[in-house]
């Protein structure tokens, strides 16, 4: 008489090999997980997932820029475990984002082994980078098309000037910084004109945050005839009003303008304990401040 629970299942049906999957399978499963967990965990399971793990096209782009502030505290050298993946895409890296733990040193190795590099992203960086090694980094990724530089201090003109003519490739940049508020005619328009006069293949620019003027997006505008979107976000002293406005809308097909609003501005500066909102004397405070202080100008 047959029974009228069903039988259990069988081993082969219960339970399935991993080690059985086809390669292309294996290599999808563990790109889901982060560069450190690849190399000290996953890589660690097994001898098929470990040869998996050293195939070149496992490291053809390269996330570790969310590594912000919590990289000190971290059981791991994020550097060694970068220099690692790096070494293992052979040669094959196309993008990479890196964080707050990359220095000079780093960066020369990334850009030495990674020729085919298209796309950089670096993310509050707090490392100093001299010009002769910017400009030697530039010089190593000739392919470069997308570079993306969020809080690094370090950027100046001449880094900027070093990747025009290094990159020719170049068509999407963004430079994000924090919001200060120091004299605008300084450094971002120095900027703006090293843009333009090196990168007129950009198609796509976006700035965030900094003291460019109208005359700086001028010069962007007139230097870079391929620029199809600008985006510029937190640029207190740009004025898109009127003449300026109409002129720039005829420039640039995706133009995208955001300012602060005068209480967003006095809600920032009252968040960083700069003045008390309600003092009478805020005026006055922000007119006679020495914004040098700040320490973002440079020499």
């Amino acid at each position: 008489m047959d029974s009228p629970f069903p039988l259990p299942p069988q081993p082969s049906d219960q339970y399935r090999n991993w080690l059985d999957l086809p390669l292309d399978v294996t290599s999808s499963i563990l790109q889901r997980l982060d560069v450190v967990e690849i190399l000290t965990r996953a890589q660690m399971v097994c001898l098929h997932w470990r040869n998996v793990c050293k195939d070149p096209s496992m490291w053809r782009t390269l996330n570790m820029g969310y590594y912000v502030d919590l990289w000190r505290y971290m059981p791991y050298d994020l550097r060694k475990i970068c220099r690692r993946a790096v070494y293992l895409s052979r040669g094959q890296l196309v993008g990479i984002e890196v964080g707050c733990f990359c220095d000079e040193n780093l960066l020369k190795y990334i850009t030495e082994r990674s020729r085919e590099l298209r796309y950089l992203g670096a993310v509050n960086w707090r490392f100093s980078i001299s010009n002769k090694g910017l400009s030697e980094i530039a010089a190593n990724i000739p392919l470069l098309e997308k570079l993306e530089i969020s809080y690094c201090f370090w950027i100046t003109e001449k880094f900027l000037e070093a990747v025009g003519r290094s990159c020719p490739h170049l068509k999407s940049l963004k430079l994000i910084r924090e919001v200060y508020w120091g004299d605008p005619f300084k450094e971002c328009d120095i900027w703006a004109v090293a843009i333009a006069k090196n990168m007129p293949g950009l198609v796509s620019l976006q700035f965030d945050g900094n003291n460019l003027t109208n005359e700086g997006v001028q010069v962007i505008l007139k230097g870079c005839p391929r620029l199809q979107s600008l985006e510029l976000r937190h640029c207190r002293y740009v004025t898109m009003k009127g003449d300026f406005e109409r002129w720039c809308s005829e420039q640039i097909r995706d133009l995208q303008f955001h300012c602060f609003s005068d209480r967003e501005f006095e809600g920032m500066l009252e968040a960083c304990g700069y003045y008390d909102i309600d003092d009478d004397s805020t005026q006055s405070y922000i007119d006679n401040y020495d914004f040098d202080d700040f320490g973002f100008v440079s020499d």
